[in-house]
C-alpha cells in the first residue's frame, strides 16, 4: 500500500505540475512562442533562453510551456466524447440484450477489425489535417474499445441479486441504469480514462507528426518534433526536450492509472494480501 500511495501521489504531483505549467503558460513564459529572431537561431542554452532556441530563433522553453496545450486538450476531449457514447451503447447493450446489443457488438467488431492507426491515418488524410479532423479520427477510433468494456460491466452487474430486486418491484430501466448500474463502474471508467488519455496523446503525437494533426506555427511538442527533423544533428536538444516531455507526460498518465487500478481494484489487493 505504501508503494502504490507513492505512485498516486508521484504521478499525480507530476500530471498535475505539467498542466499548471501549460495553464499558467501565457504568465511565466518569457517570449512569445512564436516570435521568430534568426540572429540567435540554433542556439544552445544560455542565460536568456535556458532551453535554446529552434531553427527560427524561436525560444524553446516558451514553445514548450505552450506545447502542452493542445495536446492536452484534444486528448481530453476526444477521450471524453468516445467515452461518451460508448458508454452509452455498452450499458443499453448489455441491459436489454437481443437484437440491440447483437448491432452495437457488431458495429463494434467492425470498428476494432480495423487497425486505429490505420483508420485514423486515413480518416486525417480524406478530411484533411486540423483539430476537427484530428478529433473526428480519434473518436472513430476509440469508442468501440469503451463500448465493449462498458457491456462486460453491465452484464456482470445486471446479474447482482439487487437488480433482479429493483426490476422485481418495478424499477424503470433508466433508473437501474443511472443510478445503480452506472456507480458501480464508476472507479473502472475513471482508471480507463486515464490510461486512454496518454493513448490519444500519443495518436495526436503522431498524426501531428505526419503533418496530418495539429499544423505549424501551433507551438506543440509533435509539431516542434516533427519541424526538428532537419536540424537534430547540429541541435539534438529540438528534438529530445519536446520528446521529453510527452514521455513524462505519458509515463504521469499511466502510473496514474495503474495507481488507481491498485487503489479501486480490491479484488486484486485481497489476492496481493493473500
Amino acid at each position: 500500500m505504501k508503494r502504490c500511495s507513492f505512485k498516486l501521489v508521484f504521478s499525480a504531483g507530476l500530471l498535475a505540475l505539467i498542466l499548471l505549467s501549460g495553464l499558467l503558460a501565457p504568465l511565466i513564459a518569457p517570449y512569445d512562442p512564436n516570435a521568430i529572431d534568426m540572429s540567435v537561431k540554433l542556439q544552445g542554452f544560455s542565460p536568456a533562453h535556458p532551453l535554446g532556441t529552434d531553427a527560427l530563433g524561436r525560444d524553446m522553453l516558451s514553445r514548450v510551456l505552450y506545447g502542452g496545450r493542445t495536446s492536452i486538450l484534444l486528448a481530453l476531449t476526444a477521450t471524453a466524447l468516445s467515452m461518451t457514447f460508448g458508454l452509452v451503447l455498452g450499458m443499453l447493450g448489455g441491459y436489454f440484450g437481443g437484437f440491440l446489443d447483437a448491432a452495437i457488438t457488431a458495429l463494434a467488431n467492425i470498428f476494432q477489425g480495423i487497425p486505429g492507426t490505420c483508420l485514423m491515418v486515413a480518416i486525417a488524410g480524406i478530411l484533411g489535417p486540423g483539430i476537427p479532423n484530428l478529433l473526428l479520427a480519434l473518436f472513430f477510433t476509440s469508442w468501440a474499445g469503451f463500448s465493449r468494456i462498458v457491456r462486460t460491466e453491465t452484464l456482470r452487474i445486471r446479474e447482482e441479486p439487487y437488480i433482479e430486486g429493483l426490476r422485481s418491484l418495478g424499477a424503470r430501466s433508466a433508473c437501474i441504469l443511472w443510478k445503480h448500474i452506472f456507480p458501480n463502474m464508476f472507479t473502472n471508467i475513471i482508471v480507463l480514462f486515464t490510461t486512454r488519455v496518454g493513448r490519444c496523446v500519443l495518436s495526436i503525437a503522431s498524426l501531428s507528426y505526419l503533418g496530418l494533426g495539429i499544423r505549424p506555427p501551433a507551438p506543440d511538442w509533435s509539431v516542434m518534433i516533427s519541424d526538428a527533423r532537419l536540424d537534430y544533428r547540429s541541435a539534438p536538444h529540438l528534438i529530445l526536450i519536446p520528446g521529453l516531455c510527452i514521455f513524462l507526460l505519458l509515463l504521469a498518465l499511466n502510473l496514474l492509472g495503474d495507481a488507481l487500478r491498485d487503489q479501486f481494484d480490491v479484488r486484486s489487493r485481497e489476492v496481493k494480501n493473500l
